[in-house]
């Protein structure tokens, strides 16, 4: 009897043994009862091609190319609306705008569906929670109650210049970065904790003209480098646009008017922006080395994003909103020690949303992801849990025109179709064969089948994403 017992008891030790071997974790962590600390770190208007590790031979991001060279480099990366407010809030819901409904910027989430945001949902699991720099959705009803540590002030959009209690002059930035410290020196070590980061740069400061207000340290940076022309900067790219575009209360024009309309212009503007961004590379250096100095970063994550993307002069315009590469297309970067060893120093091709941000955090902290969220998992579609993602809905209806008309479409892997869809206007831009989107497709009659295609793939993806 008792070596049955005995034989029983090894039997059944081997066979769970086997079990868990074969279930491969979505995080590889040191210690396996650690939820992994997650860090989000946010830029503001920041385009995909503005990163060395994207390509760019100008600007200088040593401390962003070292974590995308670490970890995960998603190479198309895109938000489903490209405007701040709209964006923000479905990187927190993991939702389209049709769905969380938020689509200006007085309007918050309601008190069920902020519940089911991946911050919420992280505080039910325990997680310490802190919040910095520009929130960006409702200013007058921050959930600041939610978070343990918050530091964000009650405006639209932040000043760049911040004086702080002493009265000192101190660049937003530069705040930001002394208040990831703060956090970091209080919760560090009472793990697990979720801080989100969320920059003003490189946003333009607001004003007529707009300006790009840099570190007194960065104001010489760039300043002997050429920097070229967009292809589709030279006028006859705007001319080609559609009446209704051309208008002259067209708010992408008219912000381009005062700081893109020469090359001279268009080259300091850049630098500045690029300035900005550098600005907050050594930021990002200097959090990584104070998770170095604080022994956790084999179980912290980082992910950087932008919240939209920003056309710097191309096709004659300044901003975002339309659905061009500049103002849709973002850098999206998943690294840290905690990801599983065969997703490290991996670039994807695959297509990743801003939608994806909150399903992925919730996964990598192990906590349910509700059945509302429209976005998945970002590593369980790498490690082919999930299938890949071939197209998307793309839709901004804020304003309206004349200073924002209203587009809707579908991106796909190679093809995109926008329609505006106040003026019955369409795009279809062959992507890959034409990446700086210069011949409209719906205008050339053998293009036909690839536009219906498009077309109806459009109209199922509208009624899918409410």
């Amino acid at each position: 009897m008792m070596v049955r017992i005995v034989y029983g008891c090894i039997k059944c030790f081997i066979i769970s043994l086997l079990i868990v071997l074969t279930i491969e974790p979505a995080v590889a962590q040191s210690n396996n009862s650690k939820q992994p600390n997650i860090i989000f770190i946010l830029t503001d208007d920041h385009r995909w091609d503005a990163l060395g590790v994207m390509g760019n031979k100008i600007i200088q991001t040593p401390n962003l190319d070292a974590l995308a060279n670490r970890g995960i480099l998603f190479q198309k990366a895109y938000v489903t609306t490209a405007i701040c407010m709209v964006s923000r809030a479905s990187l927190l819901s993991g939702q389209y705008m049709s769905r969380h409904k938020i689509n200006n910027f007085n309007t918050d989430f309601e008190k069920d569906a902020l519940a089911q945001t991946y911050p919420a949902l992280l505080k039910k699991a325990g997680y310490k929670l802190g919040f910095i720099g520009k929130w960006g959705i409702d200013v007058q009803n921050q959930p600041d109650s939610l978070y343990d540590y918050w530091a964000a002030a009650k405006e639209g959009q932040p000043k760049y210049e911040l004086k702080n209690k002493s009265g000192k002059v101190i660049h937003h930035t530069d705040s930001v970065g002394k208040d990831i410290t703060r956090f970091l020196g209080r919760f560090a070590g009472k793990e697990p904790f979720c801080l989100a980061v969320s920059f003003k740069a490189p946003h333009e400061l607001d004003g007529n003209p707009p300006t790009y207000p840099v570190q007194e340290r960065f104001k010489d940076l760039y300043k002997n480098v050429a920097i070229p022309d967009p292809i589709t900067a030279d006028p006859k790219y705007w001319n080609t646009l559609p009446d209704f575009m051309l208008a002259d209360a067209n708010i992408g024009r008219n912000r381009w008017k005062p700081i893109l309309s020469t090359q001279e212009l268009r080259a300091e503007t850049t630098r500045n922006y690029y300035r900005l961004i550098t600005g907050v590379d050594e930021v990002v250096g200097n959090l990584v080395g104070q998770l170095k100095d604080l022994k956790i970063e084999d179980n912290t994550i980082i992910i950087f994003m932008g919240d939209n993307g920003f056309s710097l002069g191309e096709h004659g315009l300044e901003g975002k909103w339309f659905g061009f590469e500049e103002s849709i297309r973002v850098p999206l970067i998943i690294s840290g020690n905690a990801l599983p060893a065969n997703l490290k120093s991996k670039k994807s091709d695959a297509i990743a949303l801003n939608i994806d941000i909150a399903p992925t955090i919730l996964a990598l902290a192990g906590v349910k992801i509700p059945a509302e969220i429209q976005g998945q998992d970002l590593i369980g579609t790498l490690q082919k849990k999930l299938p890949v993602r071939k197209d998307f809905f793309y839709e901004h209806t804020f304003m309206g025109s004349p200073g924002l008309p209203k587009v809707e479409g579908v991106v796909t892997e190679d093809l995109k179709f926008m329609n505006y869809i106040e003026h019955g206007y369409e795009q279809l831009f062959d992507t890959k064969k034409d990446p700086h989107e210069i011949r409209n497709l719906a205008l050339d009659k053998t293009s036909a089948p690839r536009l219906n295609s498009l077309k109806k793939r459009y109209s199922e993806l509208k009624a899918a994403v409410k």
